[in-house]
């Protein structure tokens, strides 16, 4: 391969200070080093600035993402971040968005916001400038800043509140086109994942407040990730929030016992329940479990016009409320677990001994939309009794009996109690079955690093975006959603690219491929270190020069260079007495003794390898 000309970066003008502690606030490596090492600053909570170094690695993953929307067939655009409140009102999203959207006014008073993605905008501009069908399909990216309001910013980059994001939208006349964009530009990250070198799970999703038939997540595998996903080893992946529960086949119950009411006194968790079930109740054929109680989990929802309602899960008592997947089920609005302004306001909440009775359409009705009357068909549960999907007709319970010391026995679904529907909410535990068959689940974590959505016509219709098809009646243009966490993918890289010295950056995403160090105090050390620096540049080589003066010892300088992690480290030293400098691995640390003379060639042949060898190059 042949490269360029490049010029020579040097540490004594290089706007850059190393630490030597880890800063405060950082929990992750990604986060710890990428400050250490002077590629971010920070300038407020999850909100970064951006050093040179660190736009350097930047530069080169946009690049490769860029290379790949291109060759994909996609056209770039580049939207404001200040965006109207108009577009975002007719989507219903300037209220779904919540907190964690950041809004303003101009000084006249009109209602701004700073982007938090940008799906309404393009809808506009191929509303603008598309009519006919003869101008489909398209695809448009972009590149650009996003600002999210998120109230924990964590881990640096991974979760920050202003970040860079890639997104890309199709239009396509119809559900086929829709598809054969959404394969497209899967196949796309596939490129830009493989060729970055991240490892990556691509995982079933759900859509939140984007909308749309499918969705897939591309997770990177990490112990620091946010996200829980599962695998079979059959092929099953997902989002923990995508799994759906299999459902079990209905019991039959015509035998079962009436339900009956006990004393279980200071019982108010499931283990004392148990265990009192156990010594007062048992049974022939077993001993009771968790799984066989019924748990009643009191939460609070806030909706996106400020509403807040009071809900309660039933799940087994050997499952926990999921509060991720309760929230992708009930998005837009917010979920937590409820407090006791709520449970004063529904007083027929006992705690640790709720039980079916006071719920759902066993419980108190409330009219709705001025119907009055308990029994009107106009009124709804006061507090709305969503249950986990394995509680099927004829299951039979141990739950509480809305009594203080009190649970009731032999409650069978069905027979006893009904619900207002279900709900997926209960973790999903390694070795559950997976939803296809295809064997036990295991538990993952990872970095979102990707998201693709089928979108359809949500915003299409909800912004007018038609054409003519080929009979020259107006149509509703489908749509897809394809973004990439361009910021996140840095960090990413960062947390699987580093040891205990510091980072250790592969070659194609490196701020630069070599550091030279002048390790000496001798004028000659630093006259034969300029002119190897000046010839790898004219030969295309990267290089970041340790020119500081001899003041700064070689410790400080070696140390430097591990934390900055350049493939390649040439150290100009004592060696070069005898004619010979050091050439250093990153990753290895292997080193060898190269004549001086030959240095230049020797660096230049391992780079171009090393860059002939990194991922998706042939």
């Amino acid at each position: 391969m042949s490269l360029g000309r490049t010029p020579v970066l040097r540490m004594s003008t290089l706007f850059v200070r190393t630490l030597r502690e880890d800063p405060a606030d950082a929990e992750v490596a990604s986060h710890k080093l990428l400050v250490r090492a002077g590629y971010i600053r920070r300038a407020a909570p999850g909100i970064y600035t951006w050093l040179p170094l660190g736009l350097r690695v930047l530069a080169k993953v946009e690049a490769v993402v860029r290379e790949e929307m291109v060759a994909a067939g996609a056209q770039e655009v580049h939207f404001p971040a200040l965006l109207p409140r108009e577009p975002y009102e007719a989507t219903g999203r300037w209220s779904e968005y919540g907190p964690n959207l950041f809004r303003l006014q101009d000084r006249k008073q009109g209602d701004y916001l700073l982007a938090p993605t940008h799906e309404e905008m393009f809808t506009l501009l191929v509303k603008d400038l598309y009519s006919s069908y003869k101008d489909l399909p398209t695809t448009l990216f972009q590149i650009q800043t996003k600002y999210r309001d998120e109230a924990r910013p964590r881990a640096g980059l991974i979760r920050g509140r202003e970040f860079v994001m890639k997104d890309a939208y199709s239009f396509d006349m119809d559900d086929a086109g829709l598809d054969a964009s959404y394969a497209a530009q899967r196949a796309a990250y596939q490129r830009i994942f493989d060729r970055l070198g991240l490892e990556y799970v691509v995982v079933a999703a759900t859509s939140g407040a984007m909308g749309g038939s499918r969705s897939e997540e591309f997770l990177t595998p990490t112990p620091i990730g946010e996200d829980t996903f599962v695998r079979s080893a059959g092929g099953y992946a997902a989002n923990v929030e995508a799994v759906v529960t299999p459902v079990p086949d209905a019991l039959p119950y015509d035998d079962a016992p009436a339900a009956h009411v006990e004393d279980t006194p200071d019982t108010p968790t499931i283990d004392s329940l148990v265990a009192i079930a156990n010594e007062r109740f048992g049974r022939p054929d077993r001993l009771w479990t968790a799984a066989d109680t019924l748990k009643n989990v009191v939460l609070a929802l806030t909706h996106p016009d400020g509403r807040r309602e009071v809900v309660v899960v039933g799940l087994p008592g050997d499952r926990e409320v999921d509060l991720k997947r309760l929230g992708a089920a009930v998005e837009p609005a917010d979920v937590e677990p409820a407090g006791d302004a709520d449970f004063a306001a529904h007083p027929e909440l006992v705690k640790g001994y709720i039980g079916p009775g006071s719920l759902g359409p066993q419980g108190a009705q409330v009219p709705v939309d001025g119907a009055a009357g308990d029994g009107d068909p106009a009124t709804v549960s006061a507090v709305r009794y969503l249950l986990d999907p394995r509680v099927v007709e004829g299951t039979r319970w141990i739950t509480g009996a809305d009594a203080p010391g009190k649970h009731v026995f032999d409650l069978v679904a069905g027979r006893d109690f009904t619900a207002d529907g279900t709900i997926e909410a209960a973790e999903v535990k390694a070795g559950d079955e997976a939803p296809d068959g295809s064997g036990p689940l295991e538990l993952a974590r990872g970095i979102e690093i990707g998201h693709i959505f089928q979108l359809g016509r949500k915003y299409a219709q909800a912004l007018g975006l038609t054409v003519l098809d080929v009979n020259g009646k107006q149509q509703v243009v489908t749509m897809g959603s394809y973004g990439i966490g361009v910021t996140r993918v840095l960090a990413a890289l960062a947390e699987a690219n580093h040891d205990d010295k510091g980072l250790a950056w592969p070659v194609h995403v490196a701020p630069h491929h070599v550091q030279l160090v002048a390790a000496g105090r001798d004028a000659s050390v630093f006259e034969a270190a300029e002119r190897i620096a000046a010839e790898l540049a004219d030969r295309g080589v990267e290089v970041l020069y340790d020119d500081r003066p001899s003041k700064v010892s070689p410790g400080v300088k070696f140390a430097d260079a591990e934390l900055l992690g350049a493939p390649l480290v040439v150290v100009v030293g004592r060696g070069l007495a005898d004619g010979v400098v050091e050439v250093r691995s990153r990753v290895g640390g292997d080193a060898e003794q190269v004549p001086v003379d030959d240095v230049v060639d020797a660096v230049v042949g391992r780079v171009e390898a090393l860059l002939a060898a990194a991922p998706g190059r042939s």
